[in-house]
């Protein structure tokens, strides 16, 4: 069984489980999800399930364990599982919007220190995909790798590399071949014992045979490759982590269909640094760099410093932005208004018994 600093324990958990009166509860890390059910390990290891108690307590969906959390369990459940208690606070998480009309977080992985971003040459390469991802990353508090897959299916690999780059010069951009192992070398550092790394994208681009190839082993079943577009199909159906021979620990996740972003324009920025940087020069403070005079943006995008497709994705990310803030805002005022109307309720059904009396 793994040690805590083996699964990535570390002073910022502890701190917060030495100022609480945890008694028999046990301190385990949530290594996979499926079906209602956790997996943990730690000082247990087994299955759990969350409590009523930290049911009711949670504001939303997204405060419940997800992969990676740190949890406070008590091990004497019914048949064996293990019922979670408490979550510990997050260092770091990759969140996106959640499916549907509703204005709601869905927390992909949890303390993660570094997320690798996964797309391949064949098919899958959309610098403006990857961009959503970066500003994700950044919201959640993690390092983003860009790692870029099947290299051994295009003619020249590093041009294409070196174009990201230019496009992404804040990030590491790596070009690999999961097939052939060519290029795996420069993740390695990220994979520290202890320290635990994501592999997030789109269905088909071989997180999972990375995985393998970086945990030197079949762990995740693999599909084969199209002829006709060069992509894998979809094997990973739950989020697992894996804890790898040197040490460090490995989140898989299933492929994403989309990726609707959940962060402020801070994230933004962060994934559009170079933008960002350049905005502080224009003439106005809330500037849209669309058309106003003075716009220093404007000004580097004529003159090609900056790509107007990166400008645009910029853009249209804030206008994202901006609008899910007027959706959310709209469901908080639902939100307060349906429970006066359930406070006004009770009370006139109050003076109704009274009057009775």
């Amino acid at each position: 069984m793994p040690s805590l600093e083996d699964l990535g324990w570390s002073s910022f958990f502890e701190e917060q489980v030495v100022v609480r009166e945890r008694g028999d509860l046990r301190i385990v890390r949530v290594v996979e999800q499926q079906r209602g059910l956790c997996a943990v390990d730690g000082e247990f290891e087994g299955l759990a399930e969350v409590s009523g108690h930290l049911r009711h307590e949670a504001d939303a969906a997204a405060d419940l364990p997800v992969v990676g959390d740190w949890v406070l369990a008590a091990t004497t459940g019914a048949f064996g599982r293990a019922h979670i208690h408490a979550r510990l606070e997050r260092r770091s998480s990759i969140s996106r919007k959640a499916a549907g009309r509703a204005v709601n977080e869905q927390v992909i992985a949890a303390n993660v220190d570094t997320l690798f971003v996964v797309t391949a040459f064949a098919g899958d390469l959309n610098p403006r995909r990857v961009e959503r991802y970066l500003t994700a990353v950044w919201e959640g508090g993690a390092v983003p790798v860009v790692v870029v897959n099947k290299s051994d299916l295009v003619e020249d690999a590093a041009s294409a590399a070196a174009r990201l780059r230019e496009r992404f010069p804040f990030v590491d951009v790596v070009a690999v071949s999961a097939l052939t192992e060519d290029g795996l070398v420069p993740l390695r550092p990220y994979l520290r014992p202890g320290s635990t790394v994501a592999l997030v994208g789109s269905s088909g681009v071989g997180k999972s045979t990375i995985l393998n190839r970086l945990a030197g082993g079949q762990l995740q079943r693999i599909a084969p490759v199209s002829e006709q577009d060069g992509r894998g199909r979809h094997t990973t159906t739950a989020r697992h982590l894996i804890v790898l021979p040197g040490g460090g620990l490995l989140i898989d996740t299933p492929g994403m269909r989309e990726l609707q972003t959940w962060a402020d324009t801070q994230a933004v920025d962060a994934a559009f640094e170079d933008i960002a940087d350049i905005a502080a020069a224009c003439r106005f403070g809330d500037c849209t760099h669309t058309t106003e005079p003075g716009c220093a943006v404007l000004a580097r995008a004529a003159d090609g410093t900056i790509s107007a497709d990166r400008l645009e994705n910029y853009r249209k990310l804030l206008r994202e932005l901006a609008f899910e803030e007027r959706k959310h805002d709209k469901a908080a005022s639902a939100n307060i208004k349906r429970r006066w109307k359930q406070i006004h309720k009770a009370q006139r059904d109050m003076y109704k018994v009274k009057d009775k009396m």
